[in-house]
Order: structure tokens, then sequence, then C-alpha cells
């Protein structure tokens, strides 16, 4: 499911904010789009200390 998205945290954190700030309004527009799972990218992203902050539309 995640073959949309490097597997590696650091370089998915990298993407998965550049997509949030220039492409989707929120978090669930990008995995609906790009048709990975929330959960995945929430997961893998936790497990780096990161965690999707709505307000900011983004990881932090």
């Amino acid at each position: 499911m995640m073959r949309k998205l490097p597997g590696d945290p650091v370089l998915m954190l990298g993407v998965v904010n550049t997509k949030l700030r220039d492409f989707y309004r929120d978090l669930d527009d990008l995995c609906d789009d790009m048709q990975v799972d929330k959960a995945e990218i929430t997961k893998t992203l936790k497990g780096i200390d990161y965690e999707y902050d709505r307000a900011r539309n983004q990881f932090i």
C-alpha cells in the first residue's frame, strides 16, 4: 500500500509534508488521492516522534 511513498520514515516525512503544503488541504485528501493508508503513514511517522497537526496541515 505504501508503494507511492518512501519506506524510510525520514524521507516519508519530507515527502508527505511537502505534498501537504503544496497540493492537499489535509491528510485525508492526500491519502484518498494517492490511495495510501492513513493509518500506516501516521504509525510510521509516529515511530520517529511526528504526529499530524490538522491546524498546521503537517506532521510536527
